[in-house]
């Protein structure tokens, strides 16, 4: 079974999965350390990036000096 197409297929989903969400909770705790609370209307616009994306934000997060540098970095992957 383990060798299966479909086995595999799900089991690639779900690790795939898993490294979103710890990308997604690990950027959070990082932007709730330097900012404060975060709005949660831009607590759901993280959640939607991808893993990729979450990673770019990540090193972009380094750069930013207020909340405001984060908006507008999302704006421009949203408009991508």
């Amino acid at each position: 079974m383990q060798e299966s197409v479909i086995y595999q297929d799900i089991l690639q989903k779900g690790q795939q999965q898993g490294q979103q969400q710890e990308a997604f909770r690990f950027l959070i705790r990082l932007l709730t350390r330097r900012f404060g609370e975060i709005d949660s209307s831009i607590i759901e616009r993280i959640r939607g990036l991808s893993t990729e994306q979450l990673e770019v934000l990540g090193e972009e997060f380094v750069d930013f000096s207020e909340i405001s540098d984060l908006v507008v970095l999302l704006e421009q992957q949203e408009s991508s």
